[in-house]
C-alpha cells in the first residue's frame, strides 16, 4: 500500500501542487500550496481517526486532502472535478486499488461549497478541514491598504481550531478575529455557504457544527 508520506514526496504531484497554487496567486486568491493542502490534510486525517476509523481509511483522508486542489492546475471552475480526474489518473499509475481510488476522488469531487456534497465521511471530513483553514498567514498581499474582502477576512483570523468535543457530539471551529482588519459580518458574507457546507458534513459524520468567534458561540 502507498503510503501518505510517499505521496507527499511524489516529484509530479509537488510539481502539480505548486503549478495550481501559482496560477491561484495569478488570480489574485490566497495561498492553496503546500501550507494549504497539509493543514487540510492533517484536519480532515485528525477527524476520523478521532471517530474512530480504520487507520488505512484516515491516510486515504489525508491523501485526498493533500491532492484536494490540484484542479486548479487546470482552472479554479470546477476545480475539484477536475482534480478529482487527476487524481484518478495519477493513484491509478501509482497501482492503488480501484477501491481507495473511488473513496479518494469521491472525496475531491465533492469538496467544493459550489457543487460538494458530503457523500461519505471523506468528504465529509475534507469539507470540514477545507472550510477552515481560514488564517492570516494565507494573505499573499501585505499591503492592508489594497486588500479586498477576502483578505479582510482571512487576515483577521489570527487564530484557528478545529476541535471535536470528547463526548464525539460536535465539532468546534473556534476562530479568534482583529476586528480591525475584518469584521465578523464580513466573515458571513463570503463564508456563509461553506458554513452550511460544513453543518451538513458534520451531520453526516454524527455531529454538529459549532462555530465560535473570540468566545462567542454564533452556531
Amino acid at each position: 500500500m502507498i503510503s501518505f508520506d510517499q505521496i507527499k514526496r511524489d516529484p509530479a504531484i509537488r510539481t502539480y501542487i505548486a503549478q495550481a497554487d501559482a496560477s491561484m496567486a495569478a488570480l489574485g486568491f490566497t495561498e492553496h500550496s503546500f501550507a494549504h493542502v497539509g493543514r487540510v490534510s492533517e484536519a480532515a486525517g485528525y477527524i476520523l481517526e478521532e471517530l474512530g476509523y480504520p487507520a488505512r481509511q484516515v491516510e486515504l483522508t489525508k491523501i485526498a486532502g493533500y491532492l484536494h486542489d490540484i484542479g486548479n492546475l487546470v482552472n479554479r471552475v470546477d476545480h475539484s472535478q477536475s482534480g478529482a480526474v487527476m487524481a484518478f489518473r495519477l493513484l491509478d499509475n501509482m497501482g492503488f486499488p480501484p477501491e481507495e481510488i473511488a473513496l479518494v476522488s469521491t472525496a475531491i469531487g465533492n469538496h467544493d461549497e459550489g457543487t460538494g456534497v458530503p457523500v461519505n465521511a471523506e468528504s465529509a471530513a475534507l469539507i470540514l478541514a477545507d472550510k477552515s483553514d481560514v488564517r492570516r498567514s494565507r494573505v499573499r498581499n501585505k499591503n492592508p491598504h489594497q486588500f479586498d474582502i477576502h483578505d479582510r477576512v482571512n487576515y483577521s483570523v489570527t487564530k484557528s481550531d478545529l476541535k471535536i468535543d470528547p463526548a464525539h457530539t460536535a465539532i468546534w471551529l473556534m476562530l479568534e478575529v482583529d476586528p480591525a482588519f475584518g469584521s465578523i459580518m464580513e466573515y458571513f458574507e463570503i463564508f456563509m455557504d461553506r458554513m452550511i457546507l460544513c453543518r451538513r458534513a458534520a451531520e453526516k459524520l454524527k455531529l454538529e457544527f459549532k462555530l465560535t468567534i473570540n468566545g462567542h458561540q454564533l452556531i
